[in-house]
């Protein structure tokens, strides 16, 4: 197993797994049960820590496809500018996280204001690792990108969009 295939079979976990313990925090939150928020805080900081090796395999992936066919240069720039913020906003997630947990093990009062500063984290983490999974997705499935990111390709496969015009052509031929 290479850089390339550890970024590609742990990167859904950071996404899935931030959206999952963002509704669980949240739901824990509204119903007051308590071990519904330790069992969410627990899995956003596991997320955290998962987003890690997924993050630092970027770079080792980006060089093993950035020279195939239909591969879109811009696209991994947009990711991998995608993924430096959401693995800040993923870092601090998971230390709110912890701080929740540790604030409800020694039963101090300010334990459900650090969960709800972590569920508003999540939210946010959420939308950025959201973010930085479409921009991935894209990189190898042209079939999926849209001009919303001004990134197209031409029949050869090569790149085309906003200021990048081919032989006096327009983005539309």
């Amino acid at each position: 197993m290479n850089a390339t295939h550890l970024h590609l079979l742990l990167n859904h976990f950071p996404v899935i797994g931030t959206l999952i313990g963002s509704g669980l925090l949240l739901w824990g939150i509204v119903k007051k049960q308590d071990n519904v928020k330790s069992i969410a805080a627990a899995l956003l900081a596991l997320m955290a820590i998962i987003a890690i090796p997924v993050y630092l395999t970027g770079e080792p992936a980006e060089e093993s496809v950035e020279k195939l066919p239909a591969v879109s240069e811009a696209m991994i720039e947009l990711h991998e500018d995608a993924a430096s913020i959401a693995i800040w906003l993923m870092g601090i997630t998971g230390i709110a996280s912890l701080a929740a947990l540790l604030f409800a093990w020694q039963k101090r009062k300010t334990a459900g204001v650090v969960f709800v500063a972590a569920a508003v984290l999540s939210v946010v983490c959420f939308a950025a690792m959201a973010r930085t999974g479409y921009y991935g997705g894209q990189i190898r499935h042209s079939e999926i990108r849209d001009t919303a990111t001004g990134v197209q390709q031409n029949e050869n496969g090569t790149e085309k969009g906003e200021g990048n015009k081919e032989k006096g052509k327009d983005d539309d031929d």
